[in-house]
C-alpha cells in the first residue's frame, strides 16, 4: 500500500466528511436532531463548548478508514466507484451503530435515529467519493 496516497485521500476525504457533516447536522437537520432527541439531557455541546480539535481529528480518522480500505483491499480510485463504496461501507457502519445507541440508550428517537442512518450513509458517500477521487489522481486514462 502506498503510504502517501493513503494520508494524502485519508485527508481529503477528512475535510469532505467535517464539512459534509457540519452542512448535513450543523445546517440542515439540526432542528430536526434536537427535535427528535431521546430523553437523555445535556448531551450536546453548546457550539462554543465543541471540543473541535477532537471534531476534526475524528474527522479525519473517517476519511482514513475508507482509505485504507479502498487502497489495501479495494483498490479504488474513482469517484463513483469511491461513493457507491462509501454509502455502502456508511450505511452498515451507522446502521450498526445507531441501532444499538437506540437499543440501549435514551440519546435519540426511532425517527431521528433512522434519519441519522440516512444522513450518515449520504456523508459517507461524500467522504468516500473524495477518497476515491483523490485515489485516482495523477493516473493516466
Amino acid at each position: 500500500m502506498n503510504t502517501q496516497k493513503f494520508l494524502i485521500s485519508g485527508i481529503a476525504g477528512g475535510i469532505v466528511a467535517f464539512l459534509g457533516g457540519w452542512l448535513i447536522y450543523g445546517i440542515l437537520l439540526m432542528d430536526f436532531m434536537m427535535a427528535n432527541a431521546g430523553t437523555a439531557t445535556n448531551v450536546m455541546r453548546a457550539d462554543m463548548d465543541m471540543i473541535w480539535w477532537a471534531l476534526i481529528v475524528g474527522n479525519i480518522f473517517f476519511g482514513l478508514i475508507l482509505s485504507y480500505v479502498y487502497n489495501k483491499w479495494a483498490n479504488i480510485s474513482s469517484l463513483a466507484a469511491g461513493l457507491t463504496a462509501g454509502a455502502t461501507i456508511g450505511f452498515l457502519v451507522i446502521a450498526g451503530f445507531d441501532l444499538v445507541m437506540y437499543a440501549t440508550s435514551n440519546v435519540m428517537s426511532l425517527k431521528g435515529t433512522l434519519v441519522d442512518i440516512a444522513a450518515g450513509t449520504v456523508l459517507w458517500a461524500l467522504t468516500g467519493a473524495a477518497v476515491g477521487w483523490t485515489n485516482g489522481m495523477g493516473k493516466k486514462a
